[in-house]
């Protein structure tokens, strides 16, 4: 009985913490009930510009004085932003950001030189190769407002720190889409055919044909992993070259893999069925190497791997023994661990390896695209418009998060205790949260609980951060059907400003049979509070209260004395210390959940000794 493990752990929020983490805008207005200071029956309007001008700073006699601009509506002269470009943009994208602000193009500056800058802009381009660290962020001064990353990752941008100086990150997601796309096919193409090693040997003098006789592509099976922009582009494009397309991605809508005629399915499933093998997945914990020496033992002898994803999926050293015993017959690779590869690389050098330096994106018209979509984030950004490609935002007042912050914890450790328990091959098609609460509509804005509930659905499963800003979008993008209910609370006086938060998926399989309800086929999950922490307070039909602190384990046992003491001795023969454990049952001798905190992660051999009580029926561990 294997257990699930969370696919991307989440720290712990303290009410002290979470303006910090959270990174979320509050759009035009929003209103609360205030609790004390004014009384109970207070109401505060937060009025919050996004962006719209930036945090006061000491004035230094280093600070230099902006443009001013005359073209403001009301005749009021205004000060006209600076936008520092710190790496090559294309000059579709520089003509965009010199409508609206004053553009500098510095390229190549040393870490040194960027912080002597930093403090004279309101916004900064980067691609991959400058650091936006902390010191950056810091030097801005409060007048650095915006970071636009010219590209989709961000691991060069410092996000916590961005936060915490209340400058917006945004990025650039989607144009470059079709060109990766397009090299993924290139790739598989060309190794389907050795076009590379044939074009090397022929230009050494050899003529070869024998030797380079390759594989048709018509009527093979293409798994693609990770269903996205650039997955079911590459599927599609798959399909009209006559190859059978399956895919493997735990949140993809199941609709439009059909409206594609792709095939969803496990991920076991999908490396043991496939011809050929092209990545689309991010790198994130739980997909990091998750090509290696296993994964490889349960593919079709001779099959073919293509990956313009993130070199980290794949485990070099194992790819290197899987192609030198046959049971990889070729790669084609545009991206590795680390760039660029070793010169010595044997994984580089094997001569049944397709290698291009990482060039996904690099088609003239991308380029264009990804610089035309970065002016104008930052440009909508810098004008306090909600920003869709948002990765992080300016914080909340902190009159609301000291009343929401740990409802929103609850919020996203729900949503992403819910997304672990779905089977991977099933998905996710609706989800509805239902919020308990004394309040009217006018006392409770829910965005910020909703946004928390799709951070903690969809980040664990993918690359995408989500905030208040973009969580809609996000959903959307997604093919999450999120509605919300409110239950009204029989005790009006109460000062909580929730009751309880209940996260539903529906249509879905489950990995804990445990956690369903309504007919079989919803996951049901709620929380509460209680003192200032976020608890479990139901799963599927059985009511428990547990602490959401640390990791969890569920277990759906037949009802008897003596399984706390026996999993509990399990635990604590392997130092897994419990922080909380309770029972819930439908009746007496007959099925229970127990729920148990733990500090720890257990072990898989732990694990498995509790799989193999007599009593126990099913268990999962779930991080958080």
């Amino acid at each position: 009985m294997a257990a699930s493990r969370a696919l991307l752990p989440s720290p712990q929020v303290s009410p002290a913490s979470a303006r910090v983490r959270l990174a979320a805008a509050v759009p035009s207005s929003l209103t609360l009930a205030a609790r004390g200071g004014a009384g109970a029956g207070a109401r505060l309007r937060v009025r919050c510009a996004i962006l719209s001008s930036p945090a006061p700073v000491a004035p230094t006699e280093s600070r230099p004085a902006r443009r001013i601009s005359p073209s403001a509506p009301d005749g009021a002269l205004r000060p006209k932003p600076a936008v520092l470009v710190a790496e090559k943009l294309s000059e579709a994208g520089l003509a965009v950001l010199r409508q609206f602000a004053d553009v500098e193009c510095a390229y190549g500056m040393s870490p040194a030189e960027l912080l002597a800058k930093a403090a004279q802009f309101d916004a900064l381009i980067v691609r991959s190769g400058t650091k936006v660290t902390r010191e950056v962020l810091e030097a801005g001064q409060g007048r650095l407002r915006v970071v636009g990353r010219a590209g989709v990752g961000i691991d060069n941008v410092d996000l916590q720190a961005a936060t915490e100086v209340g400058c917006l990150v945004v990025n650039a997601p989607t144009a470059n889409t079709i060109a990766a796309a397009e090299h993924g096919i290139a790739l598989l193409a060309s190794m389907a055919r050795n076009v590379s090693q044939a074009d090397a040997a022929l230009k050494a003098g050899k003529w070869q044909r024998n030797k380079y006789v390759g594989v048709s592509l018509v009527g093979k099976t293409l798994a693609v992993m990770g269903f996205g922009k650039v997955g079911s582009e590459v599927a599609r494009r798959a399909k009209g070259l006559g190859i059978h397309v399956i895919a493997h991605d735990p949140y993809a809508p199941a609709d439009r893999a059909r409206a594609l005629g792709v095939e969803l399915v496990s991920f076991d499933e999908a490396i043991a069925r496939a011809d050929f093998i092209s990545l689309h997945m991010p790198l994130i914990p739980t997909t990091s190497k998750i090509f290696n020496d296993e994964s490889f033992a349960k593919m079709k002898n001779g099959v073919r791997i293509i990956n313009v994803a993130r070199g980290g999926v794949i485990d070099e050293d194992a790819l290197v023994r899987a192609l030198d015993s046959g049971k990889v017959a070729q790669a084609a690779l545009d991206v590795f661990t680390v760039e660029p590869p070793p010169k010595d690389s044997k994984l580089v050098l094997h001569e049944n390896v397709t290698v291009t330096p990482h060039l996904g994106a690099s088609t003239v018209e991308a380029q264009e695209g990804v610089a035309i979509e970065i002016a104008e984030a930052v440009v909508g950004a810098l004008r306090g418009e909600l920003a869709a490609t948002a990765v992080n935002a300016p914080m909340v007042p902190a009159e609301i998060l000291s009343e929401l912050a740990p409802y929103v914890s609850l919020a996203e450790k729900l949503g992403r205790l819910a997304v672990q328990l779905v089977a991977g091959e099933s998905g996710i098609k609706g989800v509805k949260v239902v919020y308990t609460t004394a309040r009217g509509p006018d006392d409770l804005d829910t965005r910020l609980l909703r946004a928390m509930v799709t951070k903690g659905l969809v980040e664990p499963v993918s690359s995408t951060f989500v905030n208040l800003v973009n969580a809609d979008y996000t959903a959307k993008q997604r093919g999450l059907r999120l509605t919300e209910e409110r239950v009204a609370h029989d005790s009006p006086a109460a000062e909580a400003p929730l009751e309880s938060v209940q996260v539903r998926l529906s249509h879905v399989q489950s990995k804990f049979a445990g956690a369903i309800s309504d007919g079989g086929d919803v996951i049901v999950l709620e929380g509460r509070v209680k003192y200032g922490v976020p608890h479990l307070t139901l799963v599927g039909p059985y009511e428990v209260d547990v602490s959401l602190e640390g990791n969890l384990i569920l277990c759906r046992q037949i009802d008897q004395p003596g399984m706390i003491g026996k999993v509990g001795n399990i635990l604590g023969d392997t130092n897994v210390n419990i922080n909380f454990m309770s029972v819930g049952r439908t009746f007496r001798g007959k099925q229970a959940i127990m729920a148990i905190g733990v500090d720890e992660e257990p072990d898989k051999d732990t694990l498995e000794k509790i799989g193999a009580i007599l009593a126990i029926e099913e268990f999962v561990f779930l991080e958080l």
